[in-house]
């Protein structure tokens, strides 16, 4: 049994930690006020001389810390330090008539390195150009110089204090911890130093926006004030400080909008298209020797705590990616460098997403910390301030004509399913016959992201094809199979919207799970409560749902200010 001194919601505590034993744990709760901490993972009692005594009573073969016993009284390492004192003192005593100079040396380097050393750990600084991110037992003396630095934030998750890296702070907590030996990380910020973001030209009598890729318009103008008050107004505007102009989801009605803005403030309008630069692709098992594959064991722990078939793809190829990048390497030699490095390969030369790098750093500390049951790591690359996009949605009008033009009846029954429920396409894909509800007119959807059932709507048209659809191809177990009767694949499901919206000419990116946001966005323009929207979705917040109330603009119209219903003379 183990006690030490700990800091629990402001109050001081002794933590008592031992193996789990039901008996000792009876016995211990015997003293009033015991308590458990999930934080500190342990029992922890009343820092009070009676609470200890009685635990002393308790527990009379338990190894303690005398200084426990007193309010003062920190640790058996302070208690070591005083008996080192004593000695020194000593020395001190026996050189202090013969050797003046000697007594100096120990009075200001000896006695002080002694007092400022702390107990023996490991303590963990990670420095990032914003960021300093540091590791450490808990300790009342360095929480506190930790806390006098601003804006300090403590990151339970990753269980580390994260202090912006601003003037010279990362010298003083390196000298504050330089005596107890710390791991210090330096990473910087994987944008190339010699990138500058030039501006386009255009002139103050001119608004120039940039269709970046269909996800965001970039917005060039001179400075007015009057102006940038408008252009706020639009939904997610951010303004980029390094690029000089304002940020606006793409969408075709942010569009009328701005050209309105411009005819407004007496500006040309000019508009250009920008392509975003291409994701390199990532290397297969052919294009390397020796090809390494995701070990046995990163599957099976994957599948030990239920993860979900996609994710366990994702983390697989990742993973993959991600060793054969050292192909000579043992996978568990890989240093905390080494992986920094990889992830500085995947931003400056592959140019994948945030989303994509985040996913790639949770399948490597996947690694390290579940299956080898390793510390929590914190592998942090700063990346430019993300853009806001808003989905791209097609209009009841486009919907109709891509149905319309699928002649195959397997696959209209496919796109008519997603569409009219909502569904993504790996809901679809894994829908069985027993999932269609046509006496309530549900569709049941089993285990959807995030390991949730749900209910959806069965349109009517729906299921007067999917009857058609059923009779012809008769399915046995799910709604839509293979030919050798396995769930259909979503790939195919994307080759059959592609080649339907190819006959139709609509230029607009299209996907499956653009049918998904038409139906929300369709919904919420008939006038369906946003919450029954978020229920039909799936969603777990309803922040996720609020985003379609910023692609209509039907009903708009027909809103009235308050202010006109008054009598006001």
């Amino acid at each position: 049994m183990k006690l030490s001194k700990i800091t629990h919601k402001n109050e001081l505590r002794i933590a008592v930690e031992f193996p789990y034993n039901a008996e000792a744990t009876a016995r211990l709760r015997q003293i009033p006020d015991t308590r458990w901490s999930r934080t500190h993972k342990c029992w922890h009692i009343p820092y009070t001389k009676e609470a200890f005594a009685q635990l002393k009573e308790l527990f009379p073969d338990v190894e303690y810390i005398s200084a426990v016993e007193t309010r003062h009284a920190t640790s058996q390492h302070e208690a070591a330090i005083e008996e080192v004192k004593k000695e020194e003192v000593k020395k001190v005593l026996t050189l202090k008539k013969a050797e003046p100079e000697a007594l100096k040396k120990i009075e200001l380097t000896q006695l002080d390195v002694v007092t400022n050393s702390d107990i023996k750990c490991e303590i963990s600084i990670e420095i990032t150009s914003r960021h300093i991110y540091v590791k450490m037992p808990k300790n009342d003396a360095d929480i506190a110089f930790i806390r006098s630095f601003k804006f300090v934030l403590w990151d339970a998750k990753n269980y580390c204090w994260s202090i912006p890296n601003y003037k010279n702070i990362s010298e003083k907590i390196k000298a504050y911890f330089n005596a107890r030996n710390p791991t210090i990380t330096e990473l910087f910020s994987t944008e190339p130093a010699e990138q500058t973001t030039t501006q386009p030209t255009f002139t103050r009598t001119e608004m120039l926006v940039i269709n970046h890729s269909q996800k965001s318009f970039k917005v060039y103008f001179s400075f007015n004030k009057e102006m940038v008050v408008e252009i706020k107004k639009i939904p997610y505007t951010q303004w980029f400080a390094d690029g000089h102009y304002w940020s606006i989801p793409y969408s075709e009605k942010y569009l009328d909008e701005l050209k309105r803005l411009a005819e407004n403030f007496s500006l040309r309008f000019i508009y250009s298209t920008e392509q975003k630069p291409k994701v390199k692709p990532r290397l297969s098992r052919h294009d390397i020797e020796n090809y390494r594959l995701c070990p046995a064991e990163y599957i099976n722990k994957l599948k030990e705590l239920r993860y979900s078939q996609n994710t366990i793809d994702t983390y697989k190829h990742m993973f993959e990616e991600f060793i054969n990048y050292y192909p000579t390497v043992e996978i568990r030699e890989i240093s905390d460098e080494m992986i920094v490095d990889f992830l500085r390969y995947l931003v400056n030369e592959r140019n994948i997403s945030g989303s994509y790098q985040n996913q790639s750093i949770n399948s490597i500390k996947f690694y390290f910390e579940r299956v080898l049951g390793g510390q929590r790591k914190v592998y942090t690359i700063d990346r430019p301030r993300k853009e806001k996009y808003l989905p791209e949605v097609l209009s009841e009008e486009e919907v109709a004509k891509i149905i319309n033009a699928t002649e195959n009846l397997k696959h209209k029954a496919i796109l008519m399913t997603i569409y009219s429920a909502g569904l993504r396409v790996s809901e679809l894909t894994n829908l069985k016959i027993k999932d269609i509800d046509s006496n309530r007119m549900q569709i049941r959807v089993e285990q959807a992201k995030g390991k949730k059932d749900r209910y959806t709507l069965l349109g009517n048209r729906t299921l007067d094809i999917l009857r058609k659809y059923i009779v012809q191809y008769k399915p046995k177990i799910w709604l839509f199979e293979g030919y050798e009767g396995e769930p259909y694949k979503s790939r195919s499901i994307q080759e059959i919207l592609k080649k339907s919206v190819d006959k139709t000419g609509i230029k607009k990116k299209i996907s499956v799970h653009t049918l998904r946001h038409s139906f929300a966005t369709h919904l919420l323009e008939s006038g369906t409560d946003i919450r029954y929207i978020q229920s039909l979705l799936g969603h777990s917040s309803g922040k996720t749902t609020e985003i379609y109330t910023h692609i209509t603009t039907k009903g708009f119209d027909q809103i009235k200010s308050p202010l006109d219903k008054l009598e006001i003379n």
